[in-house]
């Protein structure tokens, strides 16, 4: 993967806890701290996506029961319908 050079500032603190994570041979440079802690943000912004899929999914068929008192979904068909949402095609 081509990789960009790119120039950043952080506070004393937060440098000094960077070298900390160094010198405990955690990481061999800075550049892979951080792009480690990027890679850790974007799983949890992707992870925070699928949590409102399913939340937004939750309270449609918390409303539809209330509505009918029951649905005639199966567990299967609540999934595609959520992996559909997703932008995935995946057979159950």
């Amino acid at each position: 993967m081509p990789m960009v050079k790119k120039s950043i500032t952080v506070t004393d603190k937060q440098e000094a806890w960077v070298q900390t994570q160094m010198a405990k041979g955690y990481y061999a440079s800075d550049s892979e701290i951080f792009r480690e802690l990027i890679r850790e943000r974007q799983m949890r912004e992707a992870e925070n996506t699928e949590i409102g899929v399913l939340r937004a999914a939750l309270i449609e068929a918390e409303q539809s029961i209330e509505k009918n008192g029951y649905s005639e979904k199966t567990v299967g068909d609540i999934m595609q319908a959520v992996l559909k949402r997703k932008g995935l095609n995946s057979a159950l």
